[in-house]
C-alpha cells in the first residue's frame, strides 16, 4: 500500500549526546570557517527511517560501540581516520540497516522529518542498495569527491542511488553536513 511506505530523512545535531564529537565538530567547523572566511554554522548528521508494509528500518552509520553488529543491522563498515586505524573498534564506523532499530537522540533532530517520498519501490531499491554503499576510509577523500567521506555521505550516495535524489532535500537553517556532496558526486559518477 502506498502510504504505508515512506521514506524520511532525520538531521541530527553532530555530536547530539555526546560531548567530545560535539567538541571536535566545534573546532572543526571553527577552522573551516575561518579558512574559507566565513562564520560558523551548525553541523549535521544524516539518518533516514524507511517503513514499509512489512516494517521500518533506520540507516544511519556510526561508531562501533560494541562486536554485536548483527543487533543494530551492521551491513557494512570501514575504518576512521586512517586504514590501519581501523584495527582498533573504537576507529571503525558501521553502517546500520536496522529492522526495528532506533536512531539515537531522534529527540534532538532539528526540522525533521523531511518525507522525502511515499513510493514503496523506492524505499525498497534504497533498502536493496545499503549492503553496497562505498565504506572508504571516514574523513579523508580516499574516491576523489572533493570533501571527506562519513555519514552524510553514506545517505546522499543511497538517496541518488536509489533514483530518489537529493534535490528535495534542504538542510537545517544555519546548518551545514559536511560530506554530503562527496556521496553525491560518488553516486553521480559513470563507472562504465
Amino acid at each position: 500500500m502506498k502510504d504505508s511506505s515512506a521514506i524520511d530523512l532525520y538531521w541530527l545535531p553532530l555530536g547530539a549526546g555526546g560531548h567530545f564529537v560535539r567538541f571536535n565538530g566545534k573546532v572543526f567547523e571553527a577552522v573551516v570557517a575561518a579558512l574559507e572566511r566565513r562564520p560558523r554554522l551548525d553541523l549535521y548528521h544524516s539518518a533516514l527511517e524507511v517503513r514499509l508494509p512489512e516494517g521500518r528500518f533506520t540507516i544511519e552509520s556510526a561508531p562501533v560501540p560494541d562486536n554485536r553488529p548483527h543487533e543494530r543491522g551492521a551491513v557494512a563498515g570501514g575504518p576512521v581516520g586512517h586504514r590501519w586505524a581501523g584495527a582498533v573498534r573504537i576507529f571503525r564506523y558501521e553502517v546500520r540497516c536496522w529492522p526495528g532499530g532506533v536512531i539515537p537522540d531522534l529527540d534532538e533532530a532539528v526540522e525533521s522529518p523531511q518525507r522525502l517520498t511515499q513510493d514503496e519501490g523506492v524505499a525498497r531499491r534504497l533498502l536493496e542498495l545499503v549492503p553496497d554503499v562505498p565504506a572508504p576510509v571516514w574523513g579523508r577523500d580516499e574516491l576523489g569527491a572533493g570533501e571527506m567521506w562519513n555519514s552524510n555521505s553514506v545517505i546522499s550516495w543511497l538517496l541518488v542511488k536509489s533514483g530518489l535524489g537529493a534535490g528535495g532535500v534542504t538542510l537545517p537553517r544555519g546548518g551545514r553536513a559536511p560530506g554530503w556532496d562527496a556521496g553525491l558526486v560518488v553516486a553521480n559518477r559513470d563507472w562504465s
